[in-house]
């Protein structure tokens, strides 16, 4: 009797276990969370980002702050400062380092709140053409397969990405042909916020 009560308690963990692993489990949302918590951490601001700024004890200091088309952002005390490219730690850093003229050893935190400025655009002959939010640094491959791959009426080698630089527009030519076969990768390139990938 007692070694079919162990079985059975043997076959009930296992069952149990299954289970969890089948929805996730504890630990798989503790893997999810931190994966997510990294490419956060590793995430540069774009204008258009909104952010959330806190002072401990300071309820006056507590508020939304949304990055600017220039990439600034404007808070009391500090003014004006540059956020873009920057990360959200880094920005921390620098507004803690600023109000110290002001606030002795001032505990500052600085939440991600919306990622609305890091988007990149695919049109054209994709399956889902539209804008995506990249939460990490995202190159074209990518990009293509995340508006769900080519259509047969595509023009795989015409390729191009539309990219603003000092004012003006480029247009940066992309194989695809080439790419696949694992020949000129260098054409794969690191897409910036705003590109647009166009498939003809």
């Amino acid at each position: 009797m007692k070694v079919l009560r162990t079985i059975f308690l043997v076959l009930a963990t296992a069952l149990l276990v299954q289970a969890c692993a089948a929805v996730g489990g504890p630990g798989a949302d503790s893997a999810k969370g931190k994966n997510a918590s990294s490419a956060l951490s590793n995430y540069t601001l774009h204008p258009g980002d909104k952010l959330e700024v806190t002072v401990w004890k300071e309820k006056d200091l507590q508020r939304d702050v949304l990055v600017g088309p220039g990439g600034g952002i404007s808070f009391p005390l500090v003014g004006h400062l540059q956020a873009a490219g920057k990360t959200v730690l880094e920005l921390q850093h620098e507004l803690s380092a600023k109000l110290q003229k002001f606030i002795p050893d001032p505990s500052v935190t600085v939440a991600l709140k919306q990622t609305a400025g890091n988007l990149v655009y695919v049109i054209g002959q994709v399956n889902k053409p539209g804008a995506f939010m990249a939460s990490g640094p995202i190159d074209v491959m990518q990009a293509l397969s995340l508006a769900g791959g080519m259509t047969p009426f595509a023009s795989r080698n015409d390729i191009h990405i539309l990219r603003r630089e000092g004012g003006r527009q480029v247009a940066l030519p992309f194989e695809y042909g080439e790419v696949s076969k694992g020949k000129d990768l260098r054409q794969n390139i690191l897409l910036h916020a705003g590109d647009v990938v166009v498939v003809p």
